[in-house]
């Protein structure tokens, strides 16, 4: 049975820890050499060195590898032979606890953990004259430690995630734990293009051309994967995952978009002090110079809100980090250190913007202060002007769910292009709200409600499912499509409209415009499946977001795409922070013109 230590971590009765003077962890299943001896895999390939299981999913993850941490990269527990390497740890991240003395133990500690054993009639001396093998052991034995206590922390959620990502270190800096992650994560890049540089990813053809590079493998995005029948993963977690795994401002709540954030840069499920402590610092950031509200005022208050926003969003860019660092002659493997500065302010500042924005175009440009009490989600629908507890809880999952969504999409791949010649993050972002303003991406959400109530109008409310399939035949014929149905790569319901969806049927089962979008749903993809042409007839995240937010009393279907560009940031931002701590190329793929095709076709023929 665990016992609770003076530090409020759990320590099992099976290893027995101590935290010396110097700071170090030591266990004894590393000094007596179990783990070093051989595994009876018939019975459980488990490691034993954990007080908690966990249960391993088999199921495809973010990058089709499992993220280690870099200690276990290098630890086979199958295997007696154990590589240490010396790992980088620091005083403000070790476990702070009162704990006994280890007992005694027979041999050297090293040579147990080595697989070794003293030879006999020989007596191990002067361990000091080896200190470079100690410390490297020690700090490997701190490392795994760290992950034990952290998986004893998760018990209640084995059998449903990857006991390594849940390690997290005690630190409640999201910079400092970036600095950590980065080197390792160097290594590893180095290493793919070392020994896979050569791989083919697949086979280049016409119709990937001429079709939008659809299919076609060409980006390194890290934050995200999606599979075309699965849906989006968030660092190798679905939806519902993270849904379970990260921390809401209320149990059975929806997650809060800085665990989102943590996740999306780190890789790792954060805990509640951590995200308590991003919240804070993303308010500390959100202040918003004077000229910024001058120059959107500038424009007419009937632009576009998108227009009014990439222009707050360049507007910001005067006071980027990034750039002056650049100015002063940075070198290039800290352009990470003044990118994610810029990152983090820039997303601590657009809620601020956006809602400024909505209400200098709805509310008579009643500005509402945001409230230092509420997280990222709540605020952002507070400076709205929305305060109900379901509307707090509604933009909290609508942040979560549009973050991110890979590196193929319009804005993504923009702000990515953007990035990759070296221009800042405000300078990146606002190129890719650019491309999320587009009525084939960000702004399909306004037409999707703009297209429901057109219905609503024409046919009333209680449209029967004939009438329904009469109006979708007529738009349709009319050389129009049925805004948010299909998508370019799943092939699947979204899981972002499924979660959409289960969040009304809790919430607003009874809504008009609730149950037009559950008949369509019904409707729509048989017809769209006639039809043909279509790969994906079913709905995406598109088709159900304007619903929630028209129940809720936020029915300006022109601000939606601001809504969007809002939570992009996360994901944008994360994935610019990496591209600048990896080192990634500009951008610069191979045009060809149709002469070349044609020409080219030919030969092969």
């Amino acid at each position: 049975m665990a016992q609770v230590s003076a530090g409020g971590l759990q320590r099992s009765d099976i290893s027995f820890r101590r935290q010396g003077s110097s700071g170090l962890v030591w266990d004894d299943l590393f000094l007596s050499g179990e783990i070093t001896r051989p595994r009876n895999t018939s019975n459980s390939t488990k490691p034993r060195f954990y007080s908690q299981e966990f249960t391993l999913p088999n199921r495809p993850l973010h990058g089709q590898q499992r993220q280690q941490s870099r200690f276990c990269d290098d630890l086979n527990v199958n295997n007696p032979t154990i590589n240490i390497k010396p790992i980088k740890t620091t005083r403000s991240n070790q476990d702070k606890i009162d704990e006994p003395g280890s007992p005694r133990v027979k041999g050297c500690g090293c040579c147990a953990a080595l697989g070794r054993t003293p030879r006999s009639g020989r007596t191990v001396r002067n361990i000091r004259s080896r200190p470079r093998l100690i410390m490297s052991f020690f700090r490997g034995i701190s490392t795994l430690s760290k992950l034990r206590s952290r998986a004893g922390q998760q018990s209640s959620l084995s059998g449903s995630v990857r006991w390594i990502q849940m390690q997290s270190s005690s630190s409640l800096d999201l910079r400092s734990e970036l600095q950590e992650l980065i080197p390792e994560q160097q290594e590893r890049l180095k290493k793919i293009k070392k020994e896979n540089g050569s791989v083919q990813l697949g086979n280049i053809t016409v119709d990937m051309v001429l079709g939008g590079m659809r299919g076609m493998t060409g980006l390194l995005w890290e934050t995200s994967l999606l599979d075309p029948e699965e849906g989006i993963r968030f660092r190798g977690y679905s939806i519902p995952e993270c849904q379970k795994l990260l921390p809401a401002a209320s149990p059975g709540g929806e997650p809060l978009p800085e665990s989102l954030l943590w996740l999306l840069l780190t890789g790792k499920v954060p805990s509640k002090e951590q995200v308590d402590a991003l919240s804070a610092e993303l308010r500390e950031r959100a202040s918003i110079p004077d000229h910024v509200y001058k120059t959107i005022d500038a424009l007419p208050i009937t632009a576009h809100p998108m227009t009014q926003f990439t222009t707050g969003v360049m507007a910001l860019q005067v006071q980027s980090e990034f750039q002056k660092a650049y100015e002063k002659g940075i070198h290039k493997s800290k352009f990470w250190e003044p990118t994610y500065e810029d990152c983090l302010t820039l997303i601590a500042q657009v809620p601020v913007v956006a809602a400024y924005i909505y209400r200098r175009m709805y509310k008579n440009g009643e500005i509402i202060p945001k409230d230092d009490s509420l997280d990222y989600g709540a605020n952002f629908a507070h400076m709205l002007g929305f305060d109900s507890s379901q509307m707090l809880e509604l933009m909290r999952l609508y942040v979560t769910l549009h973050s991110d969504h890979e590196g193929g999409n319009v804005s993504a791949h923009t702000g990515h292009l953007v990035g990759s010649a070296l221009s800042d993050p405000y300078l990146s972002f606002a190129a890719a709200l650019n491309g999320l303003a587009g009525p084939l991406h960000g702004l399909a959400n306004q037409e999707v409600l703009l297209w429901i109530k057109s219905v609503v109008d024409e046919c009333g409310e209680n449209i029967s499912t004939e009438q329904l399939k009469d109006y979708v035949w007529k738009t349709l014929n009319s050389g129009k499509v049925v805004p948010g149905y299909g998508h370019g790569v799943l092939r699947k319901t979204d899981p972002r409209y499924t979660c959409q969806r289960e969040f009304a049927l809790k919430h607003m089962p009874h809504d008009p415009l609730f149950q037009l979008v559950s008949k369509l749903y019904e409707v729509v993809p048989p017809i769209l499946t006639e039809l043909g042409k279509v790969k994906n007839p079913w709905p995406n995240v598109d088709a159900h977001s304007g619903v929630l937010l028209n129940h809720y009393g936020l029915t300006e279907a022109r601000y939606y795409t601001v809504l969007f560009g809002v939570s992009r940031s996360l994901g944008i931002c994360s994935q610019l922070i990496w591209d600048r701590a990896l080192g990634l190329p500009l951008e610069r793929p191979k045009s060809v013109t149709m002469e070349w095709l044609e020409k080219f076709c030919k030969k092969g023929a």
